[in-house]
């Protein structure tokens, strides 16, 4: 079910690709999902305008249920009463998800005028990303026809989920990993992607041992610079969850 022409996707072939584009590497803790999102809007509003290169984000979010706008509330939203959990809108693609700790959140801001112009190959590039990612974990990540995501197969089961946003060609939203979380949620809370019996699993669940998500950053990091050509550099968070000071939102956007 893999689609191995996609396994050098990119911006071409190995041999004839351009040099890396510089771009940013921030790297936050557990960041709640409306700070996140904002911090996100800021960054394209700087790509879009050329102030900033493009900019990878990895981070992990605190509960969170989100709807895409393809979401069917009275179908997908099942939460119990006792479930501590937000709930929240968003403008990405795509159906209901779960996010929490445990699970690693990607979230590229590029502009596509310098990655194709082609908002299916960009979700086809971050599922090669994720493959990448695992595949040192010994799990064999696969995508599945007809849908998105990266998946484990024999049977199905869902590893990671994508759902993107574009404005002016410059991309937020993601991918989320599941890298070591109990994945209940995505099938007691939501009937998450709108998939009905769908399985959900994780890193650590296929490895057969505990995997902690700082294991992760560094190849979903080289996975994220390799498939997309970019140079990934370091950006400095400050303290706390790392967002930067909202007077530079503002400048930035």
């Amino acid at each position: 079910m893999r689609d191995d022409s996609c396994a050098t996707c990119g911006s071409g072939s190995r041999a004839g690709r351009t040099l890396s584009r510089g771009a940013y590497l921030l790297q936050l803790g557990q960041v709640p999902y409306r700070e996140a999102w904002d911090l996100q809007r800021s960054l394209a509003g700087a790509v879009s305008q050329g102030a900033i290169p493009d900019t990878v984000i990895l981070l992990e979010h605190p509960p969170v249920v989100t709807l895409g706008r393809r979401t069917d509330e009275s179908a997908e939203l099942h939460l119990p009463d006792s479930a501590e959990v937000e709930i929240l809108e968003t403008d990405r693609g795509g159906k209901s998800t779960y996010h929490g700790p445990g699970q690693l959140v990607c979230y590229p801001i590029l502009d596509l005028k310098r990655h194709g112009r082609d908002v299916k190959q960009y979700v086809r590039n971050l599922e090669e990303a994720l493959i990448r990612t695992v595949a040192p974990f010994g799990v064999d990540g696969a995508r599945i026809d007809g849908l998105t995501g990266v998946w484990l197969t024999g049977p199905p089961r869902k590893i990671a989920s994508i759902g993107v946003h574009v404005s002016r060609w410059v991309t937020t939203h993601g991918y989320a990993l599941n890298v070591d979380l109990d994945p209940a949620p995505f099938t007691d809370w939501i009937t998450a992607c709108g998939l009905e019996d769908a399985m959900f699993t994780t890193i650590a669940r296929e490895a057969g041992h505990t995997v902690g998500v700082d294991e992760v950053r560094p190849h979903a990091a080289a996975a994220i610079a390799e498939v997309f050509d970019l140079e990934l550099d370091d950006l400095p968070a400050e303290d706390g969850a790392g967002l930067w000071p909202q007077p530079l939102h503002a400048s930035l956007s």
